[in-house]
């Protein structure tokens, strides 16, 4: 069964989820296979892109685990491949756009008229900037959340103040195939690393 990690927005192979991950399943003989999703660049991020990218890494059945925007792709990848057999996903993005056009008011009114907006980038920890064609990448897929068909664990911290737990929760209550858990932490889920790997470990149990 492979494994695949991918990284939430502006994070990288060597986020530190990622390597927990991959750390943790090593140690019974498990290869997390840990994706670089900034497809086919950052400025020029695109889901579609990424979910492409994911889809062509796979060699047979596998599960995902997928952080933030690493998240949204993993459940969006499970929708159109049936080798994906389960995933797990980490205070996923789920209606990235509604959130960020609530939540930057003016600022997304500037970013859709000069075509590009400043962030942060982790990985090389300055700044980067991403075009608009991002968001209009991702309205292509809907406002919705996606239709996830497939086992799912989902993660998320009661205090994430970038992605609110209510999303996850909204898809708990309306999947009978997705199991939620709470944990009292932020978005980036640095505290919860041991639990995440613990609940991973026994929901993946049974496709390895």
């Amino acid at each position: 069964m492979q494994v695949l990690y991918l990284p939430g927005f502006a994070s990288g192979p060597s986020s530190t989820k990622a390597v927990a991950y991959a750390d943790h399943f090593a140690k019974r003989g498990i290869t997390v296979e840990r994706l670089d999703l900034r497809k086919p660049s950052f400025e020029h991020l695109r889901l579609s892109a990424m979910i492409a990218h994911v889809r062509e890494q796979l060699t047979g059945p596998a599960v995902l685990i997928g952080s933030s925007l690493g998240g949204l792709t993993a459940a969006r990848v499970a929708d159109e491949d049936d080798r994906i057999k389960a995933i797990v996903l980490l205070a996923p993005a789920f209606r990235l756009a509604n959130r960020w056009q609530q939540q930057l008011g003016p600022e997304w009114d500037e970013w859709q008229r000069t075509g590009w907006r400043e962030v942060y980038d982790y990985t090389t920890g300055g700044s980067a900037r991403v075009d608009f064609g991002f968001i209009e990448d991702i309205l292509t897929f809907g406002r919705e959340l996606p239709k996830v068909t497939v086992p799912a664990l989902v993660m998320h911290g009661t205090q994430d103040e970038t992605v609110p737990v209510e999303y996850s929760r909204e898809l708990a209550a309306s999947h009978p195939n997705v199991e939620l858990i709470e944990l009292v932490d932020g978005h980036q889920l640095t505290e919860s690393i041991p639990r995440l790997l613990v609940e991973s470990d026994r929901f993946l149990a049974p496709y390895f």
